[in-house]
């Protein structure tokens, strides 16, 4: 009996252990935020993540390899910006790193793909574009209004 009850209980699996079709992509047809469009934005969030991770090791490693061996001055002025470019880059990737980490976060809380602001859902276009996004696209542009009057004051 106790087997039989807790058959028709059951939870239903975790997104994130959720196996999705390759060619699957979110649609409005179903139901916003439910466990496949979370097991999608999670694995999306990932691979990003891990090619943001990967991309840093690799440009780490070419520094270690690459020193700085240019004789001409110019030669060497030119392989110094192009490095510190390289690093600026690593360091705005870094930053997006922990944005990638708080949507994780909002994914497992139960609070992604909605408006911060508003709460309304942000809609599966704007995550597609931007999975980090936090705003509905109203929001943000209201957001950016008035940082703008803030600044030009």
């Amino acid at each position: 009996m106790a087997t039989a009850l807790s058959d028709i209980y059951e939870t239903p699996e975790p997104f994130d252990r959720i196996v999705l079709a390759e060619d699957y992509r979110p649609s409005d047809d179903e139901e916003f935020m439910g466990t496949q469009q979370r097991a999608y934005f999670l694995a999306k969030l990932r691979a990003w993540k891990e090619a943001i991770v990967e991309e840093s090791r690799a440009t780490m490693a070419q520094l270690q390899v690459d020193t700085l061996r240019e004789p001409d001055l110019a030669d060497r002025a030119s392989s110094e910006t192009d490095w510190s470019i390289e690093l600026r880059t690593r360091d705005r990737q870094r930053k997006l790193i922990a944005k990638i980490d708080a949507a994780i976060r909002r994914l497992y809380a139960g609070e992604y793909g909605y408006c911060e602001v508003t709460g309304e859902p942000i809609g599966l276009g704007r995550l597609e574009a931007r999975p980090i996004a936090t705003m509905t696209l109203e929001a943000q542009e209201r957001h950016e209004r008035i940082e703008k009057i803030s600044r030009d004051d």
